[in-house]
């Protein structure tokens, strides 16, 4: 079984929730996908390594990061899976104290060409948020990846803001084929 169809699996089994729900847009939906809870268990975690490491790679990517929280093991998974990159999280706000930073990490320099990652995507607002934050530090994005796209469209609004390839590990197509859309 490829590290896709694992990861699939684990999301199915362990991330996918039937039910009324309000989603981070504001939207409402019949359905979630947390996909936190398959992708912090070993099995999800290791599948999600092998292909963040192989998007890094693919790509060219000198740094891996995201918008906090969603991006978070996500970008910690391609460490795990050998990616050669610095690891960055960018914060909702900025610091009030300390160095002040809108990213986290080891220091980044001008022009470092950066994977941007996010788990769940809906209508892409929190990954275009962390691309132009990304831009604002001087930083170039190579390339944008997500666990899973709701397909209610993210990709286009993530494509338009990054001007580079976004791939789309799993879309819920793979995960909730019978949903009603």
């Amino acid at each position: 079984m490829s590290a896709r169809e694992r990861l699939e699996r684990e999301l199915r089994e362990h991330a996918l929730v039937i039910g009324k729900v309000t989603l981070s847009s504001g939207l409402e939906a019949d359905y979630y996908v947390d996909a936190k809870r398959a992708i912090l268990r070993p099995a999800g975690f290791a599948a999600l390594a092998e292909l963040v490491a192989a998007e890094v790679g693919r790509v060219g990517a000198t740094a891996l990061g995201g918008l906090t929280m969603g991006a978070d093991p996500v970008v910690c998974a391609g460490l795990a899976g050998g990616a050669q990159v610095n690891a960055f999280f960018v914060r909702k706000e900025r610091k009030a104290h300390g160095l002040q930073r809108w990213i986290e990490g080891p220091p980044l320099a001008r022009g470092e060409r950066c994977l941007i990652v996010e788990d769940v995507v809906t209508t892409g607002g929190s990954t275009v948020a962390a691309i132009e934050r990304v831009r604002e530090q001087g930083l170039e994005v190579v390339g944008v990846l997500s666990v899973l796209d709701r397909l209610a469209g993210g990709r286009e609004a993530i494509e338009a803001a990054a001007g580079a390839p976004y791939v789309a590990l799993t879309t819920i197509d793979d995960l909730y084929p019978e949903r009603e859309s």
